[in-house]
């Protein structure tokens, strides 16, 4: 995309994805507390990724009926399609089964890729191009988030060593940038609130049945239960109104970036939610992500063209000659 968006769209494209980043970074910590560990199961993670998605759907329902939302049109269920595949099924899925294995910290260390696939998968799509300098601070902020969520891991004595969970997480990156970006391309006609709600609703005959038939039979912990209801409201609904909104104001491909933010942002969750002090290591690392952030906004848009100068007829004989 050579054409460069206005700077008041840019910069509030910028805040919406922080915002929809902020309220997507508690998503891991309330799966693994809906699904439970391999010792502790509590719900399933074909019911939370179902669950989740029906609970979404029946509140879209709602909201596409309040506000008289026309039907999609016959182009735009391709890109919806492939939201509900990335965003509904393929990656709560193929997290939820991850989060069985692993810790939230391990796959903290994996899902830190998410930006940078998210970006590249962008860049491939819509089409959209940037500096080298944009993709040297893409990967410098992802191999910073990457590091430092190593460096949690063992300091918490889980240590990192590569699971076959992995894959799954590897798979739960991909289906998620796809879906993201999928579903950005078809926000501008539709609006961010009508993309994730026609997502959820188109997958509701599927997602609304199957959690009624899978409905836990043993007892489950309230914790689970506020897990997955903060996966299917915050997650699924709600965290996507600002993250569609701001992937096609501000560019897919800038702020995808600011998804590095996010695991320091679920740190600073954890202070007041689960007492977690805050300590200086990761106020350093959190400094140089938003850099990386700030600096490969600067760096994405591309070179622009040099102009042609005008010669006249008379200067171009005077040349000829």
């Amino acid at each position: 995309m050579s054409s460069r968006l206005p700077i008041k769209d840019e910069t509030l494209g910028m805040w919406l994805g922080v915002i929809g980043v902020a309220l997507f970074a508690i998503t891991l910590p309330m799966t693994r507390l809906a699904t439970g560990t391999q010792g502790a199961p509590q719900l399933s993670p074909w019911f939370v990724t179902l669950g989740r998605a029906a609970l979404a759907g029946v509140l879209s329902m709602v909201f596409l009926l309040a506000t008289r939302s026309p039907r999609p049109a016959a182009h735009q269920w391709k890109p919806l399609g492939m939201a509900v595949l990335g965003n509904v099924i393929g990656y709560p899925l193929l997290l939820g089964y991850a989060l069985r294995v692993v810790t939230a910290s391990h796959a903290a260390v994996v899902t830190a890729l998410l930006p940078l696939v998210t970006a590249a998968v962008a860049a491939w799509v819509l089409h959209q191009r940037a500096r080298l300098g944009f993709w040297l601070c893409a990967i410098a902020g992802s191999v910073l988030v990457v590091l430092f969520s190593v460096l949690r891991a063992n300091q918490g004595g889980h240590g990192f060593g590569f699971e076959w969970a992995d894959l799954l997480l590897v798979g739960a990156v991909v289906a998620a940038s796809f879906g993201y970006i999928y579903g950005a391309q078809v926000t501008p006609s539709l609006g961010a609130e009508r993309v994730i709600c026609w997502v959820c609703v188109m997958a509701l005959p599927v997602t609304l049945p199957a959690t009624l038939a899978m409905w836990p039979a043993e007892p489950i912990a309230t914790s689970a239960w506020l897990g997955f209801v903060y996966v299917g409201v915050f997650s699924m609904w709600i965290g996507f109104f600002a993250w569609y909104r701001g992937l096609a104001l501000g560019g897919a491909l800038r702020v995808s970036q600011t998804q590095l933010l996010q695991p320091f942002l679920s740190i600073l969750a954890s202070i007041p939610l689960l007492g977690e002090p805050l300590d200086v290591v990761t106020l350093g690392f959190a400094m140089a992500v938003v850099c990386t952030v700030v600096l490969g906004k600067r760096l994405s848009q591309p070179q622009p063209a040099q102009p042609v100068r005008a010669v006249s007829p008379r200067a171009a004989n005077a040349e000829q000659s």
